[in-house]
C-alpha cells in the first residue's frame, strides 16, 4: 500500500525556545546502545518493529521535562517512551484485551525498567482505557512510512506533512473499526469509551489489520497524532509469558532450558520463523498476572538470561 501526503503545511517561523534552551520541536535521534539493570538495549531504525508486552504510564512528575530528543513532555499529547525505536517515530499501540488502538509519537527513551515494552502519556493511556490500572497488555507496531517522513522532516528542520496512508487514490476508512475522539488538551476530562469488539470470528493479536489513516496536526514543527482511538477486532483472551529467548542452535536452547529448570520454572518450547530462519522459542507461562510475570522475569534476568522479556500471545 503506497503512502500519500494528504496535506502539506507551509513553512513557519520557529518558536522561541523554552527556558531550558531546548527547541520544543526536538531533533531526530536514534542513540547508542545503553544498559538498564544489566540488560543492553540497541536503538535502531527498525521499521519492521512489531512486539507485544506490558505497557505503563508516565509518572506524575514528568510534565515539563525535556525528552531524549529535546521535546518537552506534555501529558495531554499523544506521546510515548520506547527503549529502541527512532526519536521521533509514530507507532500504533493496541490494547490486546479490548482491541482499542491509538497512534502515538515516540519521542523519549524508556521505560526505566526491563519489564515494560512502552510508557505512554496520560492522554494515550486514558484513551486505551488502562490509566487507572497503570498497566495493560499491548501490541506496539511502528508505522514505517509515516515514521520515515517525520524523521526526514526532523533531520531537515522543516515542518512535517500531515499524513494519510492510502492506496494511491483517496484516503480510505479503517476496516471494521469504530473511531472515538477525545476532547483536545485543556478541553475537559476524557469521555468514557465502549469496550472493543469481542466474540467469534474476531482475529487474533497477530492478525490485527494495519491502520489506513493517521490523523493529526502539526504543532511547533512536530506532527502530533490526534487524541483518537480505533476499536480493532482482537481475541480478548491474550495470555502473558516470559520469553527467555529465541534460539537457532540446539545447544544454546538446551543450555537455556537447563538454566530455567534450575530456577524451578517449567518452560515450553515452540517453533517460530524469524525472517527465513526457523527458531525455537523458550517460554515460561502462561502466567496469571502482570505481577507474577514481573517476578519471573526478574528471576530469569538475575540468572544471566538477559534476552528474556515479557510478551503477550
Amino acid at each position: 500500500m503506497a503512502l500519500a501526503v494528504a496535506l502539506s503545511l507551509a513553512a513557519c517561523v520557529a518558536p522561541e525556545p523554552p527556558a531550558s534552551g531546548l527547541p520544543t520541536s526536538g531533533v531526530y535521534r536514534v542513540g547508542k546502545p545503553y544498559q538498564v539493570a544489566g540488560v543492553w538495549y540497541y536503538p535502531s531504525e527498525d521499521f519492521k518493529y512489531d512486539e507485544t508486552g506490558i505497557g505503563s504510564v508516565y509518572g506524575a512528575d514528568a510534565p515539563g521535562k525535556p525528552t531524549a530528543n529535546g521535546e518537552i513532555y506534555d501529558p495531554n499529547e499523544m506521546t510515548a517512551a520506547h527503549p529502541t525505536l527512532p526519536l521521533p517515530s509514530l507507532a500504533r499501540v493496541t490494547n490486546l484485551d479490548t482491541g482499542r488502538s491509538v497512534v502515538v509519537r515516540v519521542n523519549e527513551r524508556g521505560p526505566a525498567t526491563n519489564n515494560r515494552i512502552i510508557m505512554l502519556s496520560r492522554r494515550a493511556a486514558g484513551l486505551l482505557g488502562f490509566e487507572p490500572a497503570g498497566t495493560a497488555k499491548l501490541r506496539v507496531q511502528i508505522l514505517a512510512e509515516e515514521s520515515r517522513q517525520i524523521a526526514a522532516a526532523a533531520r531537515a528542520g522543516t515542518p512535517p506533512p500531515v499524513l494519510a496512508e492510502t492506496d494511491g487514490t483517496a484516503p480510505k476508512a479503517a476496516p471494521r473499526s469504530k473511531i472515538e475522539v477525545a476532547s483536545l488538551p485543556g478541553a475537559g476530562p476524557l469521555a468514557p469509551l465502549p469496550p472493543g469488539p469481542k466474540g467469534e470470528g474476531q482475529v487474533g493479536a497477530a492478525e490485527i489489520p494495519p491502520p489506513t489513516t493517521v490523523a493529526g496536526t502539526v504543532v511547533e514543527r512536530r506532527f502530533l497524532p490526534a487524541p483518537a482511538s480505533v476499536d480493532l477486532p482482537v481475541r480478548g483472551s491474550s495470555r502473558i509469558y516470559v520469553q527467555v529467548g529465541s534460539y537457532g542452535n540446539a545447544q544454546n536452547l538446551a543450555r537455556a532450558r537447563a538454566q530455567v529448570s534450575a530456577l524451578g520454572q517449567p518452560a515450553q518450547v515452540s517453533g517460530a520463523m524469524l525472517g527465513k530462519q526457523s527458531m525455537q522459542r523458550l517460554r515460561i507461562g502462561p502466567l496469571d498476572s502482570v505481577e507474577r510475570a514481573d517476578a519471573v522475569l526478574a528471576q530469569v534476568l538475575q540468572a544471566g538470561l538477559t534476552d528474556a522479556k515479557i510478551i503477550v500471545d
